[in-house]
């Protein structure tokens, strides 16, 4: 598996990429830990929330009061009329060697090796717009014979006051 990659200095999950078709990618992306919590809301609202929580946790919000570094995308999956909103943490680190959060919303995943259909586009990303990205990457994945187990997962890789035409935004599927 590559190494830790990065998007504008911020490190991301590593992966490979199987198969390019346009904006659509099939990737394999290596282990490793994300920082989650699960809050209600519209998309907009939960986004908002989720990360605000996990920044709190990484800029400093923990038992030893540790930085961690950003890293990137800030992910979101819709779970049970809820949103999990998910931060990588740093390559090197488990749920063993991380500071324990103090806000007890906050807690570890390790995410094992999987394959994501992902399809990467600019944009504002307006709650409507990703549930059409996502039916109709879903469709294209199925008329691809490939199996969705999970998602839609979206990602978003830039601060909120990037320029519109200058965003990274992704939608993902997890596949077998």
């Amino acid at each position: 598996m590559a190494q830790a990659e990065t998007y504008n200095g911020y490190e991301m999950p590593p992966y490979q990429v199987e198969r390019v078709e346009g904006a659509r990618e099939v990737r394999s992306y290596g282990p490793h830990v994300l920082a989650q919590v699960t809050v209600a809301g519209d998309r907009s609202t939960a986004i908002g929330r989720g990360f605000s929580r996990l920044a709190k946790y990484i800029f400093g919000g923990n038992a030893r009061g540790e930085t961690i570094a950003m890293t990137v995308p800030v992910a979101q999956t819709p779970e049970r009329g809820n949103w999990t909103v998910s931060f990588m943490m740093p390559a090197g680190k488990t749920p063993e060697n991380l500071p324990v959060p103090r806000d007890q919303r906050v807690r570890f995943v390790q995410v094992g090796p999987s394959r994501q259909v992902v399809e990467r586009f600019s944009g504002l990303p307006r709650s409507a717009t990703m549930a059409q990205r996502a039916e109709d990457l879903r469709a294209w994945a199925q008329g691809q014979g490939l199996q969705v187990t999970a998602g839609p997962h979206y990602y978003f890789y830039d601060a909120p006051m990037t320029w519109p035409w200058k965003r990274r935004n992704e939608v993902a599927f997890t596949i077998a």
